[in-house]
C-alpha cells in the first residue's frame, strides 16, 4: 500500500523526496492533516512554536486545552513523561497501538505551549499503519496534534471531511490512501501514582 501511495504521488518521485518536503514544511512552522485509528487530526512539530500557534488559529482553538503527542512508537513519546511508573506501562503495553491517550507528568523536553501550561501531557500511538510511516519519516517522529475541525464542531472521519473542514486552513492533506479510521475518538486516561482516573470515555474500555 505504501509503494502504491508513492506511486500515485505526483509532484514528488520518491520516500525521500517526500520526507524531504514533509519535514521542510513542519520546520517551517506549517501544519498538516492525516488520518489516525480514531478521527482524522492536524499535526506540528512539538518543539516549533510557529506551528503550535498555527493549530490554536486554524481550529479558533481554547489556548486552555492541551494537545497531544503522537508518534509510531512509545519510545519517542516516554521522554515527554516525567517518569514511566508501572501503571503507564502496563497500559502502553496493553492498549498502545491504539484508541487510548495516557495522561501523565511532562518532562523538562515537554514545551509548556502544547500543555496548556499545565504539568501534565497526553500520549498516544494510534494503530493506523499509514499514519505510524508518516510519523517514521518525520525528524524526531513526534507530532503535536488534536482534530481535524474547527472547535465546536464535529471531527473528520474521512479525507473529503478533512478537506471540508480545515483544507484550505492547514499546509497538507495527506491522503489515506485507504488506510482509514473508525471515527470515535480515544479513550483518555490520567495516571496518578498507582491508579487512573478516566477523563474521557471513547473507542477503547479499560479492564
Amino acid at each position: 500500500m505504501w509503494g502504491n501511495f508513492l506511486n500515485e504521488l505526483k509532484t514528488i518521485s520518491d520516500e525521500k523526496l517526500f520526507a524531504d518536503k514533509l519535514n521542510k514544511t513542519l520546520k517551517s512552522g506549517g501544519v498538516i492533516a492525516f488520518v489516525t485509528d480514531t478521527v482524522w487530526g492536524i499535526g506540528a512539530l512539538p518543539d516549533n512554536e510557529q506551528g503550535i500557534n498555527n493549530i490554536y488559529e486554524i481550529k479558533n482553538r481554547d489556548r486552555s486545552k492541551p494537545l497531544i503527542l503522537m508518534s509510531n512508537k512509545t519510545e519517542y513519546l516516554f521522554p515527554y513523561l516525567k517518569e514511566i511508573t508501572p501503571l503507564i506501562k502496563t497500559l502502553s503495553d496493553k492498549y498502545l497501538p491504539g484508541a487510548l491517550t495516557i495522561v501523565g507528568e511532562k518532562s523538562e523536553k515537554t514545551p509548556d505551549i502544547i500543555t496548556s501550561g499545565k504539568n501534565t501531557v497526553g500520549i498516544r500511538v494510534p494503530d493506523n499503519e499509514f499514519f505510524k510511516k508518516i510519523c517514521s519519516l518525520i525528524d524526531g517522529h513526534v507530532l503535536a496534534t488534536t482534530s481535524a475541525n474547527l472547535s465546536g464542531m464535529p471531527s473528520a472521519k474521512t479525507y473529503e471531511q478533512a478537506v471540508n473542514f480545515i483544507g484550505n486552513k492547514v499546509d497538507i492533506v495527506l491522503n489515506d490512501y485507504g488506510y482509514t479510521c473508525k471515527g470515535l475518538e480515544s479513550t483518555v486516561v490520567i495516571v496518578e501514582s498507582k491508579s487512573f482516573k478516566i477523563l474521557r470515555q471513547g473507542a477503547v474500555y479499560i479492564n
